[in-house]
């Protein structure tokens, strides 16, 4: 214990994954304290099990030093994880249906072509950063545009949070408007200069962000692998295999490719750190270059659904070793609450042949998503040393949720109840690194 930095002990009951529970959940692939206890100091866990396994663990000068935090009667778990989502797309969120390539040129474009002023970027990034913690979220991959303020504007938003995020610079050099359209050479030096000034900053992870392949040459996916090379640790997200029409548009523009998965493998695009939003149509053998490479996907449910791309089959990725993480893909998703995305999950899910089980949804949303985009080392769950991002959910939060959860026998009835009829009315609190950075409705800054 630091005397000068005394912790701080939460109560309430715990939940959190220590790895994926699988299609027949595995009870010790999770932890649940019914009266638990979460220690942390210096924004770091140092403890989490029973309430009193807890305090008869801690020296007598750590517990009378203790901040007491009581959340008795609510459910703590991890802060969600945000696996795919694009900021300059909340203020076109619920934009009237079309699917994926005319909906890009209706809506998509010409918002993101608004944030060629730098001040909507930067309010904009102010208030997703806002609904990221209203909703519970404290980590996210992030799109941001093409234009390079737009990724200074959201890292500076989350570092004022201290949020741990990745966001990238959106590289697009064809089959795009011109006012969004970079060059090879624009998005290589952009890049690095945004590499340079935010990669590793505080919580901030920049991620090489090629929109998705259509709307990048060949000679720009090859400056995204270099880019990749350029700087240790540094992320990759895209889009892959979302819509059948954008699948028809690959086989045309990469004839040379056996498939939309192998666009990117030739570039050098396939590689642990990378994320790929959607994965709805991918043949077997492009699940098997995905898990070898160690690439993940963003599941991105709702989105789905609301453009009419189909329904990605989440237990068939992870039986063939692909790491997957949830994804609110807004402003396709109609959401930005990961309880929503859960459900909008568990729905797809009924249309494949093996549905999504609570326990795993509710490890996608945390230490899956933080797996899935390779910050598990720091967070996720709460085992010690890791960094103390946390939300609080209220079982009660709604009339409807709360006389469901009066009639459930179990803990698995109750975890599902929540999902499936909860939204971010059920978030209490929102701690970042232990501290509260949303309580009660209200920012805390």
């Amino acid at each position: 214990m630091n005397p000068h930095n005394p912790g701080t002990l939460v109560r309430a009951s715990i939940l959190h994954f220590l790895r994926d529970p699988g299609p027949e959940p595995d009870p010790s692939a999770w932890q649940y304290f019914e009266d638990g206890a979460l220690y942390i100091e210096d924004g770091r866990v140092r403890r989490c099990g029973g309430w009193d396994e807890v305090l008869a663990a801690l020296p007598d000068m750590a517990q009378a030093a203790a901040r007491y935090l009581d959340y008795r009667g609510k459910l703590l778990v991890p802060g969600f994880i945000d696996c795919h989502v694009h900021y300059p797309q909340a203020r076109i969120m619920g934009a009237y249906g079309r699917q994926l390539l005319d909906w890009l040129a209706h809506d998509t474009f010409p918002a993101e072509m608004a944030l060629a002023d730098a001040d909507l970027a930067r309010a904009s990034a102010e208030h997703f950063a806002q609904r990221m913690l209203a909703h519970g979220t404290t980590t996210a991959s992030v799109f941001a545009t093409v234009h390079a303020h737009s990724v200074d504007a959201f890292f500076e938003a989350a570092q004022r949070r201290q949020l741990r995020v990745l966001c990238g610079k959106v590289m697009m050099d064809r089959n795009c408007p011109e006012a969004l359209r970079d060059s090879p050479e624009q998005a290589w030096e952009e890049c690095r200069a945004l590499i340079d000034r935010w990669h590793g900053k505080e919580r901030l992870r920049y991620a090489v962000t090629p929109r998705f392949a259509p709307t990048s040459s060949a000679a720009q996916l090859d400056v995204a692998g270099r880019l990749l090379e350029s700087a240790p640790d540094l992320h990759l997200q895209s889009h892959l295999s979302e819509n059948p029409g954008e699948l028809a548009w690959v086989r045309t523009l990469f004839p040379d490719c056996r498939d939309y998965t192998d666009v990117y493998r030739q570039h050098g695009l396939l590689r642990p750190s990378a994320i790929y939003g959607h994965g709805v149509h991918l043949s077997e053998g492009e699940l098997a270059v995905l898990a070898q490479s160690g690439a993940a996907l963003a599941f991105c449910p709702s989105s789905n659904r609301f453009l009419g791309s189909g329904h990605m089959d989440a237990s068939r990725a992870l039986a063939a070793g692909v790491r997957l993480g949830l994804a609110s893909d807004v402003g396709a998703g109609t959401s930005l609450s990961m309880l929503r995305t859960m459900a909008a999950a568990y729905e797809v899910s009924m249309a494949t042949p093996l549905a999504l089980n609570p326990w795993r949804l509710w490890y996608l949303a945390t230490q899956g998503g933080a797996e899935a985009l390779r910050l598990d080392e720091w967070i996720g769950n709460f085992t010690e040393g890791k960094e103390a991002d946390f939300v609080v959910l209220d079982w009660q939060a709604t009339p409807d949720l709360a006389w469901r959860i009066a009639h459930c026998d179990d803990l698995a009835e109750r975890l599902f109840a929540l999902l499936m009829l909860g939204d971010e009315r059920c978030v209490v609190a929102t701690h970042i690194l232990g501290q509260a950075a949303f309580v009660s409705g209200q920012e805390r800054r």
